[in-house]
């Protein structure tokens, strides 16, 4: 998983960690101004990234075919990354790499 590193961000736009955790997916996209594309990434090891846009909008990009539980989960896990909201990290063996 990637989180693209020094997200400006308003304060205003920052999601809360029951806001991640208890929001229905489509309207935590909305409310965050999250755009959710299919990676073309096939690896297996790969979960999903967040890519600032030169807009400064966010872009999850998610593989495609996974069950829905993984794609919620994966979701809200790197949307709380890229907000810098306080959450748990996800057991082994996921990881969090953040890149300029």
């Amino acid at each position: 998983m990637t989180v693209s590193d020094g997200c400006a961000l308003p304060q205003s736009r920052k999601p809360s960690a029951s806001e991640i955790l208890d929001t229905p997916l489509p309207r935590l996209l909305a409310r965050t101004n999250v755009a959710v594309v299919d990676s073309s990434i096939s690896d297996r090891k790969f979960f999903g990234a967040v890519v600032e846009r030169k807009s400064g909008q966010l872009l999850l990009a998610m593989p495609a075919g996974r069950s829905e539980q993984e794609h919620d989960t994966v979701a809200r896990y790197l949307l709380a990354k890229a907000f810098a909201v306080d959450l748990p990290d996800l057991p082994p063996p996921f990881a969090t790499e953040l890149a300029a």
